[in-house]
């Protein structure tokens, strides 16, 4: 072998080197477009292959079409409401626009920093002041207080997102067995689904009343580990929402392949097992499907849920600042509002990232 040969050999070894590293790469970043559109930054991904040597064109359109397009949107959307606010006059004055209501944002996140460094300082002054009776041996006179400030707005999402949080859970609990129940028997199917259709469409204005006759019957007192507002909120967030995830439950399991369920008649497995290892698996995406739109109608009920149970948290926010009246009222409304919505889509994003994990192989 000549040496023109043997650097011929060695161009083609280091070519085809190359050509591996550039398929793992996009391998890679192939990857990687799944948990990055899970975080609503699928538009990294044709950057991504652009900087790795695909032909720019292409990826560029997906840019424009991912990122462009919806921040054009955006700011067609706030330049519109920054022009069209101040001509609508209401009995609080102009409705106020984009910088109005960001100063409220400020204002708001403002006031949260104040009322915890008012709540830092009572206890810091509580535990001061039991120091001094332990030194005294006073030790019997030394008492713990709770700090009772009122709760900032950073305070009444965290509240609004425990009670979605608790009626979600508890919706999802009864939802699920029902819905398998419904999907392998055709006759529990029959029973139940006059009632389903009865009771899916009732507004959470109807069931609030009955809810909050039940809960005050059955709890004598506030006193416990729940507040009764809580209580009341939650299990009519319940109420509202379990509906898509018993349908879609059901819905699921009722479409299983026939051949699945005779292996499992073959196997002799138990009633149990066929459900862990046969049901659950197939019906899966149609049941995160249903939590994903129970979920969706529970945040959207629990706003009229706290407002009338007066839960502190957004829904009381946006009724308390509605009763207030003052100047600032219509731009911290709006501040809810888009809080509301943003969260809501954070919330959807969650529940699709874990129904990705748990089906990842279904989508495949």
């Amino acid at each position: 072998m000549t040496a023109t040969d043997i650097d011929s050999a060695a161009g083609i070894t280091e070519k085809e080197t190359a050509a591996e590293r550039r398929a793992r790469l996009f391998a890679l970043i192939t990857k990687a477009d799944i948990y990055l559109n899970l975080v609503a930054l699928g538009w990294l991904t044709p950057l991504l292959k652009i900087a790795a040597g695909e032909p720019a064109r292409h990826n560029l359109k997906e840019v424009w079409r991912t990122l462009v397009l919806p921040l054009l949107g955006i700011g067609l959307f706030l330049a519109l409401w920054a022009q069209t606010a101040p001509m609508v006059d209401t009995s609080l004055g102009a409705i106020p626009g984009p910088v109005q209501v960001w100063e409220q944002v400020e204002n708001l996140y403002d006031d949260h920093l104040r009322e915890r460094e008012k709540e830092a300082a009572f206890y810091e002054r509580q535990d001061l002041r039991n120091e001094k009776l332990i030194a005294a041996g006073k030790a019997d006179q030394v008492k713990h207080r709770t700090y009772t400030g009122h709760p900032t707005y950073l305070d009444q999402i965290i509240t609004s997102l425990q009670t979605v949080a608790m009626g979600f859970l508890i919706a999802t609990l009864v939802a699920v067995p029902l819905g398998i129940l419904c999907g392998l028997s055709p006759s529990v199917s029959s029973a139940l689904n006059p009632l389903i259709q009865i009771f899916k469409p009732v507004s959470p204005l109807a069931w609030l009343p009955l809810v909050t006759m039940v809960v005050s019957a059955l709890m004598s007192s506030s006193d416990g580990l729940f507040a009764k507002s809580f209580i009341v909120s939650a299990v009519t967030v319940t109420l509202c929402s379990l509906w898509p995830t018993l349908i879609n439950t059901a819905h699921g399991v009722s479409s299983i392949d026939k051949d699945l369920m005779n292996v499992g008649r073959v196997l002799k497995l138990s009633w149990p097992s066929k459900v862990v290892k046969l049901v659950l698996p197939s019906a899966l995406p149609l049941i995160f499907t249903g939590l994903r739109l129970s979920l969706g109608v529970g945040w959207m009920v629990l706003i009229a849920a706290e407002m009338l149970a007066q839960n502190p948290g957004l829904g009381k926010f946006v009724w308390d600042e509605f009763q207030n009246g003052s100047s600032s009222s219509l731009a911290k409304i709006m501040v809810a509002v888009l809080t509301i919505g943003l969260i809501g889509v954070l919330l959807d994003r969650m529940m699709y990232a874990l129904q990705t994990m748990f089906t990842y192989s279904a989508n495949r």
